[in-house]
Formats: structure tokens, C-alpha cells, sequence
């Protein structure tokens, strides 16, 4: 292969982030009202929400045998963040509270912090997923934050 075949076509690219979960539905419930689309359902056990960054992919515990038994557990993630740009942060946090607020969800939003202008330029809203993951949704508002993700 030469070098001008291999830097023609990308041969990587991240094409979605999985969480495992023992409650499906539960965590596709949860990101469609936090990410505002619908959850595309592929099997009972697997399905996606697909944003125009990316897709969040949500399997169960069940589909962790088809890969290799026992390779990842539900609800023990102590190290990532999923992150979502937004155009207005402060907005999201208010439709996101809103609904919450009125509605008879099983399980209530955790917010970890309401938006947060952070030293790097970005301004930004934690809060946990039903399994505890940590999202981070924001909006760049410092020039230099806003020219990084083209705002």
C-alpha cells in the first residue's frame, strides 16, 4: 500500500458510544428527553440515538455475551464522561428541569451541577444518568471555546 492510498481514506472513526445497562429502556428514556430524539430501537435489547455528531448506543447486559462474557458491567463507569455540545446550555437546563419537574418519571433527573462557565471557555451542565454515568452537556462561550467547535 503506498503512503498516498493509506492518507486518502481514513481507515478510523468513532462511530458511536455504547453504555450497558441492565434496564434498556430506562437509559433510552433518559437520553431521549435529556438529548431531545427519539431512541431507535433495533432489538429489545439494543438500541440507538443517533445525533449529527454521533450515535449513543444503549445494549443490554445481554448483549455483553455475545462479545466476550463478562467484559463490561452495568452501572460501574467511574471514569467517563459523555459529553454533548449544545447551542445554549442554560436553555437545555431549563427544558430539561421543566420536564422533569412536571412529569411522573420513576426516576429524577440528577443534576450534578446547574451551568457552569469553566476555566477552558466551555459553559456546562453535569448531571448523572440513570445508571450514574456522568453527561456533560455545554456551550462554548469563550472565543477561543467557540472557534474549537466552530460556534
Amino acid at each position: 500500500m503506498t503512503t498516498e492510498a493509506r492518507t486518502s481514506e481514513p481507515t478510523l472513526g468513532l462511530v458511536s458510544v455504547r453504555l450497558i445497562t441492565d434496564d434498556v429502556a430506562r437509559l433510552v428514556e433518559f437520553y431521549g428527553h435529556v438529548l431531545d430524539v427519539p431512541g431507535s430501537w433495533l432489538t429489545p435489547d439494543f438500541a440507538e440515538l443517533r445525533t449529527s455528531a454521533g450515535t449513543l448506543a444503549i445494549g443490554s447486559t445481554r448483549t455483553v455475551e455475545l462479545f466476550a462474557p463478562g467484559s463490561a458491567r452495568p452501572a460501574d463507569n467511574h471514569t467517563a464522561i459523555v459529553e454533548f455540545l449544545v447551542s445554549d446550555v442554560d436553555a437545555e437546563y431549563e427544558r430539561i428541569a421543566q420536564h422533569a419537574e412536571g412529569s411522573d418519571r420513576a426516576h429524577p433527573i440528577d443534576f450534578v451541577t446547574t451551568p457552569t462557565t469553566m476555566p477552558w471557555g466551555n459553559r456546562s451542565l453535569l448531571l448523572r444518568d440513570p445508571d450514574g454515568t456522568l453527561v456533560n452537556l455545554f456551550t462554548p462561550v469563550a472565543p477561543e471555546a467557540r472557534e474549537t467547535y466552530g460556534h
